[in-house]
């Protein structure tokens, strides 16, 4: 099958790019814009793959933990001995579900992270994570949360933001960027150096397309696609790069 104009310049521009790597490291690529200044639907992809409840929840989705963990009941209270068993059989299978419950992680908590905390897997740096979502959910509107997570995630090897991938990868401004072209970059989310436009696009190309479909309101369900191939883990990205992008809020 041959390749579309887009992947051919996205390779292109990927390759012209390597040629500037200086000592084997490629440049850091950063431009921070303003909400305003992002496509609409950019921020309507990046919801729909990464956090759809965004709006709803208050830094930590709940529900999507519960379904992570594969808690099966309605509800929980310590006096009930039903909820206490199930409590006891998801936590120990918790690890054998860890991918999941990574993916669990809202757009808040991934940007508390991006900002303030090491790529550590340990529990407390989850709890960390936890509590810095909700201080932000408690300082900021949900729109400005967005607009930093959009300014301050990767998108590829060095490529920093929507701006830097919108450029880097389709020659345009992010305010430019059609539907497709969003759908695209959200679908190389969350391991942008597994897949993107530029490198192994076919999962980023199967992701786009769920989104796109969501996009248009066809209700289908989001498939669990981030699983690792058997006994191989991905490597959770190093966010510390973005640590130092923008000023604390």
């Amino acid at each position: 099958m041959g390749m579309r104009g887009d992947q051919v310049d996205s390779l292109a521009r990927h390759v012209q790019r390597r040629r500037q790597a200086v000592d084997g490291r490629l440049p850091r690529l950063y431009d921070p814009v303003d909400f305003a200044r992002i496509a609409p639907a950019v921020p309507q992809a990046v919801l729909i793959a990464e956090d759809h409840r965004f709006f709803d929840h208050g830094g930590v989705d709940f529900q999507a933990i519960r379904q992570a963990l594969g808690y099966r009941r309605d509800d929980f209270a310590f006096d009930n001995p039903r909820d206490r068993t199930e409590l006891r059989r998801v936590v120990g299978a918790a690890w054998s579900r860890r991918d999941r419950i990574r993916g669990a992680s809202t757009i808040t908590q991934q940007l508390a992270k991006n900002l303030y905390l090491s790529p550590s897997r340990n529990p407390l740096r989850k709890f960390k994570e936890a509590l810095t979502a909700y201080r932000l959910e408690m300082a900021m509107s949900k729109t400005r949360i967005l607009e930093l997570y959009l300014n301050v995630v990767e998108f590829g090897p060095e490529i920093w933001g929507v701006e830097a991938a919108s450029q880097t990868y389709f020659g345009r401004s992010a305010d430019r960027l059609t539907a497709e072209q969003a759908a695209a970059l959200a679908g190389s989310l969350p391991f942008p150096l597994r897949s993107n436009p530029a490198f192994r696009s076919g999962r980023m190309r199967w992701r786009q397309q769920f989104i796109l479909r969501r996009m248009r309101g066809e209700p289908i369900q989001k498939p669990d696609d981030d699983e690792p191939a058997a006994g191989k883990e991905p490597a959770e990205p190093d966010t510390t790069g973005s640590r130092g992008l923008i000023q604390q809020p």
